[in-house]
């Protein structure tokens, strides 16, 4: 998978606020991402994250 940091990933399963998008902070054994329904950060293994994700909204450099 090409993710990059600043991208948001819409993911299968919900953060408990509801939101299902999610922006990449930081990339390596785990990823960090931010909610951006609430804002929470979270860490989570790659290998979980990369099963789970639906849709990934690349960052446009402007």
């Amino acid at each position: 998978m090409n993710i990059q940091v600043g991208d948001v990933l819409t993911v299968k399963k919900p953060h408990p606020c509801g939101s299902k998008e999610f922006e990449v902070l930081r990339i390596g054994a785990d990823f960090k991402i931010k909610c951006l329904g609430c804002g929470h950060v979270v860490t989570v293994a790659r290998s979980k994250i990369e099963k789970n994700i639906r849709v990934v909204t690349t960052a446009t450099n402007e």
